[in-house]
């Protein structure tokens, strides 16, 4: 059985979620299962569609329900928000625990962690629970040092110009 790893995409550039996505098609065209839980993604109905193609192998979430950028929310509506984004890694908690798949891909989780909507500590509690053999892969754009030194991999996706 192979050793699954905890993957981090992070940084300002474009392409992080795509880095994902293609490691995720990598390991379903092994026969392998995938579950990608986006959070901070807004509404682009577009991509969601389209990823859905590649369903069953391939199986997509959202639990964000504003379609207005989380930064640009009010208090009240963050709060709500919030507590949508939590409910999202919960699942991904949920799956982890019940390794419910090959791969879990956590989008843009550094996202609700920078927003504090979930802790760092929270995040190294999800990779102490992940079965040996799952990879885990988490993206976003700012990285705690904690989930830095708990990660197996970390790549800074990052414009050079």
């Amino acid at each position: 059985m192979d050793r699954g790893v905890i993957q981090v995409y992070y940084g300002e550039g474009h392409g992080k979620s795509t880095a994902a996505i293609g490691n995720a098609i990598r390991i379903a065209s092994e026969g392998k299962s995938v579950i990608i839980i986006q959070f901070l993604k807004g509404k682009n109905e577009n991509e969601l569609t389209f990823l859905s193609r590649l369903e069953p192998e391939i199986k997509i979430f959202r639990f964000a329900k504003s379609d207005e950028c989380f930064e640009a929310l009010s208090e009240e509506a963050k709060q709500e928000e919030s507590m949508n984004l939590r409910n999202g890694f919960n699942y991904g908690k949920k799956v982890v625990t019940t390794g419910a798949c090959d791969m879990l891909i956590l989008d843009e989780v550094l996202g609700i962690v920078d927003e504090k909507v979930i802790s760092p500590e929270e995040i190294g509690e999800l990779f102490a629970a992940k079965p040996e053999e799952m990879t885990l892969v988490c993206t976003g754009r700012v990285l705690d040092e904690k989930i830095r030194e708990a990660a197996d991999e970390v790549y800074n996706i990052a414009p050079e110009k």
